[in-house]
């Protein structure tokens, strides 16, 4: 694994799976991202904003404990450790439930490049609470 790193971000290229991470944030505040080859090249260019950079990539995980109210997890993906295996993230207090993920990922522009995933799992477990009504007919 290849890693860059900052002030309160790392990033990691897997050479194994081809794939980009990255983490932010400290203590309670950590968010996970898929990046791509771009972002990983750019990140430490100088006048490059790090932040601003990875937060152009795919959200796969947040967990907030700000102290501004009861710490809580969102989980945009739930293969994030798989995805970002280089980095154990745990999830702090309440964790989102799938359907208020949903709803945040449809209604804020931050989270757009989430929606096409979170759409398939939402149409995945659709189709098997319906199947599983179906058995029990």
């Amino acid at each position: 694994m290849i890693f860059k790193e900052g002030n309160c971000w790392k990033c990691c290229y897997d050479p194994e799976t081809g794939l980009y991470t990255a983490r932010t944030g400290y203590a309670g505040n950590i968010d996970l991202y898929e990046i791509n080859k771009e972002i990983f090249d750019r990140i430490d260019d100088p006048g490059v904003d790090p932040y601003d950079l990875l937060r152009q990539g795919r959200h796969l995980f947040m967990s907030v404990d700000d102290r501004c109210g009861p710490p809580y997890t969102v989980v945009f993906d739930d293969d994030y450790e798989k995805i970002c295996s280089w980095t154990h993230e745990n999830i702090v207090g309440k964790k989102w439930s799938d359907e208020l993920t949903d709803a945040a990922v449809e209604i804020f522009a931050s989270e757009k490049n989430n929606r096409e995933q979170r759409r398939a799992k939402r149409a995945q477990r659709e189709k098997k609470k319906k199947d599983d009504d179906n058995k029990t007919e």
